[in-house]
């Protein structure tokens, strides 16, 4: 049975903000340290500090936009320790992450260099659980004022002559959680009062984003729209997808069952019921949509891999992984009149990450593969899109076999992705692109495999990559297109 899936080529929706497609780096396990940050004295090749293979491999995803420093990590710590000279920075020990002493040689100076490199706007979050106001309310001084004050003069003295752009500043991070155990009530009193010496200094105009729910915390949400969307500009809202029991046991990253498949892919679907939720409340208090859902952190969650610390969050990267990115991003696309940013957890080493290191090799997983074939939707316009799909049961539950969204580049290109999450099946699809009068030319790309976990290692790092995709007709302005079972595809048309 066919798949049908209308395309309206001169439907435009809205803008897909490319910032949808942003990472998230924190100070967790080997995410900046060995994988971000290796040393100047380092025998691994580098640029100041920062490990030349990651950076490039990172430089052809088209980053828009890097959450540092965290995470949990934020709301311990404070920024003061992470400038000036490294030998002279104070260590601290990391205790949300596996109790490591962190030497702080990371820090501001560093961060804005690599997303200089990257070309990748900045997002830092700042520390509400064990800040004050004025710690937040000096880092943003020392980072963008242009003038001359205490925090200008020691950023200059510290070897930053000019004052850095910063758009996007978080104000707390899971203050339900790690970052404070606050009420919504408590929190949004503190974010009015912190948030107001988050200044603007010159033409830097920051976007403040409040923190926001945890999964379905509707009542979070509620509150915080109720007493401060005013004087937010974005509010967060967190989502792992997680197979089993978060703290019983989340299952492996490689070692799953078929019926794990399954749930993951549900599990990934269920953030588009909480967009939607959280959407409609979020409209009750800002129905102009001024106020962005920023998903800052969202991805898969497994146990660790056998061995490794705890406190890491290392785990492996299958095709699974990328059929959730696939699946996830559709979803932030087809909802981009809300959704204004989405930070994947996170860059490197760490829970669905884009890129491993091990010593001095390093590999591109099978996510960063859906991250590169997807940057083509950043900043494009959002077509209208109808889908009728079939249905995989499990259980008594049913899923769509597959998830779509389409956008038009600002060359006139139609670009669409397509994700299979049947396990087993191919999907054929009946693509009608209305809107076009032309004769149509068509490309292809997929990222699939035939075991379900199949993965990229450092002995095999090319295992799951993606291929030229051509098994599609043309007729006329429709195309008979068959995916393969467990397969990620982005078909380009252009008349």
């Amino acid at each position: 049975m066919e798949n049908n899936v209308v395309v309206n080529a001169d439907g435009v929706q809205g803008t897909i903000n490319k910032n949808i497609y942003g990472h998230f780096a924190e100070h967790l396990g080997r995410c900046i340290y060995e994988g971000i940050w290796v040393g100047e004295d380092s025998s691994i090749p580098n640029t100041k500090g920062i490990r030349n293979d990651v950076l490039g491999a990172l430089k052809e995803l088209d980053i828009p936009v890097l959450r540092w420093p965290g995470g949990c990590f934020a709301d311990e710590y404070h920024w003061k320790d992470g400038v000036g000279p490294r030998e002279n920075r104070k260590r601290m020990v990391n205790t949300h992450w596996g109790g490591m002493v962190e030497n702080n040689h990371f820090g501001t100076h560093e961060f804005m260099l690599l997303c200089e490199l990257l070309e990748t706007e900045p997002y830092i979050c700042g520390n509400v659980g064990s800040g004050t106001v004025q710690e937040m309310s000096e880092w943003v001084e020392y980072m963008t004022f242009d003038g001359e004050s205490p925090m200008a003069k020691w950023r200059q003295e510290n070897g930053r002559e000019e004052a850095w752009n910063l758009t996007y500043f978080g104000v707390g991070n899971e203050n339900w959680g790690c970052g404070g155990n606050m009420r919504p009530q408590y929190y949004a009193d503190l974010y009015r009062r912190f948030q107001t010496y988050v200044r603007n200094y010159g033409d830097n105009k920051v976007y403040k984003i409040a923190g926001g729910a945890n999964v379905d915390n509707f009542n979070w949400t509620e509150v915080l729209m109720r007493e401060a969307a005013h004087l937010m500009d974005g509010l967060s809202l967190h989502y792992y997808a997680i197979p089993g029991d978060f703290w019983k046991g989340k299952g492996s990253a490689t070692d799953f069952t078929e019926d794990e498949w399954t749930i993951t892919m549900q599990k990934a679907l269920h953030i588009e019921e909480l967009i939607t939720k959280h959407s409609t409340i979020m409209d009750k208090y800002d129905p102009e949509k001024r106020v962005g859902m920023i998903v800052d952190e969202w991805g898969t969650w497994f146990d660790v891999e056998p061995g490794t610390n705890p406190g890491f969050l290392f785990q492996q990267n299958t095709i699974r992984d990328a059929l959730v990115a696939g699946v996830s991003l559709n979803i932030f696309n087809n909802h981009s009149d809300r959704v204004q940013m989405a930070n994947i957890a996170q860059t490197v080493n760490v829970l669905q990450a884009m890129v491993l290191t091990e010593g001095d090799k390093m590999l591109l997983t099978p996510t960063y593969h859906v991250f590169e074939m997807y940057k083509v939707h950043q900043d494009a316009k959002k077509l209208a899109i109808d889908v009728k799909v079939n249905s995989i049961k499990h259980g008594d539950q049913f899923l769509p076999q597959v998830s779509v969204s389409a956008s038009k580049d600002k060359k006139g290109k139609v670009n669409i992705s397509l994700c299979n999450m049947d396990k087993d099946s191919e999907a054929t699809i009946n693509l009608d692109l209305r809107g076009i009068v032309d004769q149509i030319k068509v490309e292809g790309r997929i990222l699939t495999s035939k075991q379900m976990n199949a993965r990229n290692t450092f002995e095999e790092p090319e295992t799951v990559k993606p291929t030229v995709f051509e098994d599609y007709k043309i007729n006329g302005h429709k195309l008979d297109i068959s995916l393969p079972s467990k397969s990620v595809t982005v078909i380009s048309i252009e008349s």
